[in-house]
């Protein structure tokens, strides 16, 4: 990515030098644009044929062999490197800048060659829609009796003439917005719009056609952030996008103009690109300096109802927060539009994600102007908070040289009929990244999340969390993806700094982390009662835990039967750091962990994933267990991460042949392992007073940004209680489970000495 540290993403870094990097691009382009037939430019003239009385620069004609072998070049490569330059510069006898401005030349023409035929072909389609208006005018001035050949009266014309004029008017209002697309995504104006369309003189073709985002194309966007997002020679864009025919979708699904996805998608990139800019009046800075909330009043006043108006039980959650993460732009973007990716680098974000059409694919084989529709629930781990389902669009596009921005935003206000009231809890505006590469291989990424939801389903406890942006906010984002990042860094690096994994292969290394990552994927969905299919057995509130119920049947990994997840969240007195300090300690996990039993656990090995002593993978055994059990007894396999919006700890008791074939390098599937835990979170109250004891639940209504010094612990459970999946639950299997947690919630509470 050359040059991408010298150019800002918000033109902080532009300075003098900038300037003359673009007069000499200027230079170059239209030394190249004077030869388009063939002939070089030779800048190189000697400075007395530069002072010659002509006062013109020499062109040399290309032989016939070194056309034909740079034009057999260019099918090949039309962007060649230096490297490839050179090397065909020696073979032909010419110097670099010739075969560059030659390729620049080819590539010029190639380029005008496109536009003038779609050009031609938005013409033609503009002298038909022409003549047919003419043709609806003039039979509407001289209507006519097809029996008699006398006059007719207005009221006599067919009801196939006014389907027509109908349907006249829409392709009018399709072609209209086409253009308009292509305006935006080319930067100019097409020569096709020059002469406009006549408009129709009837009051029925103005009002048909007419869609809900005919606004949003009007609205002015200039360049944000001192860089060319429009240039059509470093991000080329479809004129006229490619569109997929819809899978699995409903009947009234596939019906929707997808120009009003195309029209939605670019007003939300350019909301997104304002919203992102450095010293926005639109943002306020929060106290904790990581992350910043977006004024509404300004908002409003700024940018229309992108996605229609709030509904009035609906609540707004607006956050911006920036950060610095271990990976390129591309890889990022590649992550990003891969819905099974995506889910795997925010597993305790998200619950499930899927692509359910392809709106307009990449071009160059790259996610340049990719735009898709997606399903994907969104989680908080605990059952407090009810997961979000929201159905959006996603649209990738390319600014500059190693400058992406990937947006989201609902369409369930351009889906009419029944099917709009599916996701009516939660909508997502807006919201997504922007991404620049820098120097040093990492990537600058300005995060903004920006959801309108009804929290009358939230519990009140986590109601300030949620409003904190810690919750789905945009600092959960970025520090969820700096931390992913930071241990896909280190667990594939040949060198992995701290823990004792000397004795541990880097395939080993890899096949373990693997498995923590299904580990920890399966409790999360254990938790949100997400990814599988689950039936409630017991609803849970504050006092009582949440327990659902699935049948594993042939899921590799897992075993076989009926799995019951038992879920509670409780508030605690201490600090979440003291928390998760004395649940990640071996030496006395004793006091709560019956898998223990009873005696202090021995850590086996330890893998680092980051330089945070919080985030990392081990390997447990009881010191209880006899030496000369361990060919058939049982490890726990543990991870831990933390950051600044929580902390996460998961077990799960895994076979020692089976983890001997992991740690060697095998395929991690072989361990079947079912997963519990611990979700650790501030409360975000204003104090440290604690919920209310005696109304039986956390009964605090708070905002964040307080000094509490407390925090929310979720507990989470995943036992098999029958080995037979068409085998019934029953009541002793739910007593023991409840009892399961409260012994773990009274362990915890003693040896923190709670009240």
């Amino acid at each position: 990515m050359e040059g991408a540290g010298d150019m800002g993403l918000i033109g902080e870094n532009f300075g003098p030098g900038d300037a003359d990097k673009s007069k000499e691009e200027e230079y170059e382009s239209r030394s190249g644009s004077d030869n388009i037939e063939g002939a070089s430019g030779d800048d190189q003239d000697t400075q007395g044929d530069k002072a010659s009385s002509s006062g013109r620069k020499k062109y040399h004609r290309h032989t016939p062999f070194q056309i034909q072998e740079l034009e057999a070049s260019f099918k090949e490569n039309p962007h060649p490197d230096e490297k490839a330059r050179l090397e065909l510069g020696r073979r032909l006898n010419l110097e670099s800048k010739q075969v560059k401005f030659w390729f620049q030349n080819r590539r010029t023409q190639m380029k005008t060659q496109m536009e003038r035929h779609e050009n031609n072909m938005l013409k033609q389609e503009n002298d038909k829609l022409r003549i047919e208006n003419i043709a609806m005018k003039e039979a509407m001035r001289n209507p006519v009796c097809s029996n008699c050949g006398g006059a007719a009266a207005l009221g006599e014309i067919s009801i196939e003439e006014h389907h027509l004029r109908i349907e006249n008017a829409r392709l009018r209002d399709e072609l209209s917005r086409i253009c308009g697309l292509a305006n935006k995504f080319l930067g100019r104006p097409l020569s096709s719009l020059a002469s406009p369309i006549a408009p129709g003189n009837s009051d029925l073709e103005l009002a048909v056609g007419r869609n809900a985002f005919a606004a949003l194309s009007s609205v002015g966007t200039p360049v944000p952030m001192g860089l060319d997002f429009t240039s059509a020679v470093t991000n080329p864009l479809p004129i006229l996008p490619t569109i997929r025919s819809s899978m699995g979708m409903t009947s009234f699904d596939v019906s929707i103009d997808k120009s009003m996805y195309l029209e939605l998608a670019v007003a939300a990139m350019d909301e997104l690109l304002k919203l992102a800019q450095i010293d926005n009046p639109l943002w306020f800075r929060s106290l904790d300096g990581f992350s910043e909330a977006l004024n509404l009043e300004e908002y409003n006043r700024v940018f229309p109802p992108c996605v229609g108006t709030k509904p009035s039980n609906f609540i707004t959650e607006a956050t911006k927060a920036t950060g610095t993460v271990i990976i390129n732009s591309t890889s990022l973007v590649e992550i990003l539009m891969d819905p099974n990716r995506w889910t795997e680098l925010f597993s305790c974000m998200i619950g499930r994600a899927s692509t359910i059409d392809v709106v307009t694919d990449g071009t160059g084989g790259t996610r340049n102007g990719a735009l898709q529709l997606m399903h994907a629930e969104f989680q908080v781990l605990s059952p407090l908070v009810p997961v979000r389902e929201v159905k959006f669009l996603r649209f990738c596009k390319q600014h500059a040289e190693g400058f992406w921005a990937v947006v989201d935003v609902s369409v369930d206000s351009i889906r009419g009929g029944p099917s709009a009231q599916i996701f009516s809890d939660c909508r997502r505006l807006p919201s997504g990244c922007i991404v620049q590469d820098m120097p040093n291989g990492y990537a600058k990424v300005i995060w903004v999340e920006h959801m309108e939801y009804d929290d009358s389903n939230v519990h009140q406890s986590y109601r300030p969390l949620l409003r904190s942006g810690l919750g789905f906010g945009a600092q959960k984002w970025v520090a969820t993806l700096e931390r992913q990042c930071e241990c896909l860094a280190v667990i594939t690096s040949s060198t992995v700094p701290g823990g004792d994994h000397g004795v541990i292969s880097p395939s080993g290394r890899r096949s373990i982390a693997k498995l923590a990552q299904r580990m920890t994927h399966n409790f999360c969905a254990g938790v949100c009662a997400t990814v599988y299919k689950w039936e409630v057995v017991q609803v849970g509130n504050a006092d009582e835990a949440k327990l659902v119920m699935r049948k594993s049947m042939g899921n590799p990994g897992e075993p076989p039967g009926v799995v019951l997840s038992a879920t509670s969240t409780v508030w605690m007195p201490v600090s979440e750091q003291r928390l998760f300090d004395f649940l990640r300690n071996e030496q006395t996990r004793s006091q709560w962990d019956v898998l223990s039993h009873d005696g202090a656990m021995q850590q086996m090995f330890h893998i680092a994933k980051g330089q945070d002593l919080g985030n990392s993978i081990s390997l447990l055994r009881s010191s209880a267990t006899s030496p000369n059990s361990n060919q058939n007894g049982m490890l726990i396999l543990q991870e831990t991460s933390t950051d600044v919006s929580g902390s996460l700890i998961v077990y799960a008791a895994v076979d020692i042949p089976a983890m001997n074939v992991v740690m060697s390098g095998g395929d991690s599937s072989c361990v079947v392992l079912l997963p519990s835990g611990f979700s650790i979170v501030p409360d975000c109250y204003p104090d440290s007073a604690g919920p209310n004891s005696s109304s039986g639940n956390f009964g605090k209504e708070a905002t964040a940004g307080g000094g509490s010094n407390g925090c929310l612990l979720t507990v989470g459970f995943q036992i098999l209680v029958n080995s037979l999946p068409a085998s019934k639950l029953t009541l002793e299997s739910i007593d023991t489970v409840n009892a399961l947690i409260g012994r773990t919630l009274q362990g915890i509470r003693s040896a923190l000495e709670c009240s």
